[in-house]
């Protein structure tokens, strides 16, 4: 025993003489304030950035609310599945509910599910999961209350936490700057919709694009939202400025756009495209051992600021109509270049 011990405490001496050479790196919260209401605890939680996902959420739950989940999870599961399996032409799933292959799996799925959600933490999880939602419920409480905005940062990803009037304030000169949006004053959700529909309906009645296309294109009722704007911060560049971003995702022109996305990108040459850091390093040895690289190479950037803005709609569509044309893409999917370009004007 005293043998034992004894090799533990070198060891730990060991681990802590090395930590003392260690230099510890860790992303941290912005905070763009004078002062903030914040604890380290709470600080320290939000460091941890926006892909940090709180272990064993459910578990503080009661347990007919876990039962619920675990029964909503069954079902959409089961939706996915049976829309996945459907057979075009009957419009209907290929295995029965009632068979007994979908039976087992039903089981073993609920019963996987079940345990998932209603095993017992262990006392040191349960802590944990407890003190973390204890934090979540303090900093939404003093960001109500100071009317602070806590939002991920543009390119760094991490936390940054600013006053709600200065976001606002930055939000009013940019639409001023640019001009390019405009606060509603009425939801025109139902009147975009319709649009969408009618060309859809034009377009497939006058045979520019298939069946399949024109169910493709088509937006989904029950799952249409309303486009909206919102800015992110970017903490690199001096006094914060906002990027905005247009949350289109539940659009109802998200499917046209997706499929004019994956029916004309292919066309453009990417070998000149740089993905990341490790990507540009990459090909920069490559460029060097082709020869290319010399004394009077010169690295070269540039920023275009509000470029989404700046570009005319009817010119950005007249360029698009033009680049078809001299790449003698007059037809891309059965669709003529006329048509694609109805398609990306709705978009717009």
């Amino acid at each position: 025993m005293f043998i034992y011990r004894r090799k533990l405490l070198q060891r730990h001496r060991h681990w802590k003489s090395k930590q003392k050479h260690l230099v510890r790196i860790a992303p941290t919260t912005i905070i763009d304030l004078i002062r903030h209401p914040s604890t380290k605890a709470e600080l320290g939680f939000l460091s941890r950035g926006p892909l940090y996902i709180r272990a064993n959420q459910s578990a503080l739950r009661r347990r007919s609310q876990r039962e619920k989940q675990v029964d909503k999870e069954v079902n959409d599961i089961l939706t996915k599945i049976k829309r996945t399996m459907c057979d075009p032409s009957r419009q209907e799933s290929s295995i029965r509910q009632n068979a007994a292959v979908s039976k087992v799996y039903l089981a073993q799925l609920q019963t996987y599910l079940l345990r998932r959600y209603m095993t017992p933490l262990s006392l040191r999880d349960h802590r944990r999961a407890r003190r973390e939602l204890k934090l979540i419920k303090s900093i939404r409480r003093k960001l109500r209350k100071s009317k602070l905005i806590l939002r991920e940062t543009d390119k760094s990803g991490v936390f940054h936490i600013g006053c709600a009037r200065d976001y606002e304030d930055k939000a009013i000169d940019y639409r001023q700057k640019t001009g390019a949006y405009e606060e509603l004053t009425s939801n025109p959700l139902s009147v975009i919709v319709d649009q969408v529909i009618q060309l859809l309906n034009k377009l497939q009645a006058e045979k520019k694009v298939s069946v399949s296309q024109h169910n493709k294109l088509m937006p989904k009722k029950e799952k249409i939202e309303l486009a909206y704007l919102y800015f992110l911060p970017k903490s690199h560049k001096k006094e914060t400025p906002l990027r905005p971003i247009i949350n289109t995702i539940h659009a109802a022109t998200t499917s046209i756009s997706k499929y004019l996305d994956q029916s004309i990108q292919p066309l453009f040459v990417r070998s000149t495209t740089i993905i990341d850091g490790v990507n540009l390093l990459l090909q920069l040895h490559q460029y060097i051992a082709k020869g290319y690289f010399t004394s009077s190479t010169l690295f070269v950037t540039f920023d275009i600021t509000n470029l989404c803005t700046m570009l005319p709609q009817e010119e950005s569509l007249a360029i698009l109509a033009e680049f078809l044309q001299v790449h003698h893409c007059e037809r891309i999917n059965g669709m003529s270049i006329d048509t694609i370009i109805q398609l990306a004007r709705i978009v717009l």
